[in-house]
């Protein structure tokens, strides 16, 4: 296959179309704000709105809104930016023999010679040490936690080399925010927030394999593993179970943080959370075609409006 040039400005492949990168950013940024895929920012939700879950959860749960609520709330959206931007800059360096072998990747800094591998351990190292800063800030556990959430985050990029399963791993770095939030806030990590967390898991689980399709003849080649490859045709199977999964998962993390303390209505509320984001995955697998890469990318990208779903049913069910 011939190596296609680089865009001349170093645009990246499945960038964001009209980001503000690649139209607002210093020439001299650019690189290093894609190596933390800033211009593909929608996947940060998929980090910080499992932390939102988590807090308003625990809220829920002890009924004991606190004014240090809103620094986590604004905490964990750095963090998550941070964290996210830290991590792929890692996922980048240690792919980076892979990636310049895939047709969707290799316009990515490191493989198109934009940024060196020196540059981008700095890079990486700059946004962990921020992101440290504001964890920091919370209590002890929350910290411990947070460190703890390094090893999946350190692990990830190297899953697919080993395992089919390199999704599970995603789930288990993207999803730690639930925990961390929950903790955050209550100063225990307790039984609903690792059960929602493992909602976050499933809920991973769907919308990256359907975006892993994006490559799948590619990762073929050059033997890089993913459930997408290995669900095969037999993906929409999957797929629901792993909606099922999700939406029974956080309906069991919902009635176990609101039976004690909140009442009848604000349980119900919540419990619309799970409901009405099931639906919403279910309306991405009446339009999933895997073999539209497209069409892949799209879906993944409305997975933005699946995880707001239930965050907006939490917060209706504080407010009763």
């Amino acid at each position: 296959m011939t190596k296609p040039a680089p865009a001349p400005d170093g645009q990246v492949a499945d960038a964001e179309d009209h980001n503000w990168v690649d139209r607002y950013a210093p020439a001299s940024a650019r690189p290093y704000l894609r190596l933390s895929r800033l211009d593909r920012p929608t996947p940060v939700l998929f980090l910080l709105l499992p932390c939102w879950w988590g807090l308003a959860l625990a809220v829920l749960h002890d009924q004991t809104p606190r004014l240090e609520d809103i620094w986590i709330i604004v905490g964990c959206a750095m963090g998550a930016l941070l964290m996210r931007g830290a991590g792929c800059t890692w996922n980048d360096i240690t792919d980076r023999n892979f990636d310049g072998q895939v047709e969707r990747t290799r316009s990515r800094p490191i493989p198109a010679g934009h940024v060196n591998v020196r540059g981008a351990v700095v890079w990486m190292c700059l946004q962990a040490v921020i992101a440290f800063g504001i964890l920091l800030t919370f209590n002890t556990a929350a910290i411990l936690l947070g460190i703890l959430a390094l090893l999946p985050v350190a692990v990830y990029p190297f899953a697919k080399r080993f395992t089919w399963w390199p999704q599970v791993f995603l789930g288990l770095a993207f999803n730690w925010g639930a925990l961390l939030a929950w903790t955050a806030h209550t100063g225990a990590l307790e039984a609903p927030a690792v059960v929602l967390y493992c909602a976050g898991i499933a809920w991973t689980l769907f919308y990256d394999t359907i975006y892993a399709h994006q490559d799948t003849e590619d990762d073929a080649l050059i033997g890089v593993k993913s459930t997408a490859r290995l669900f095969g045709d037999q993906t929409p199977q999957w797929l629901r179970r792993f909606l099922m999964a999700t939406v029974g998962l956080m309906g069991i993390a919902v009635v176990s943080a609101a039976i004690d303390e909140a009442n009848v209505l604000a349980m119900v509320l919540a419990l619309g959370g799970p409901w009405a984001m099931g639906w919403h995955m279910a309306w991405q697998l009446r339009g999933l075609d895997i073999e539209d890469p497209a069409k892949c990318l799209q879906l993944f990208r409305a997975n933005r409006d699946t995880g707001m779903i239930p965050l907006v049913f939490f917060c209706a069910a504080l407010l009763v």
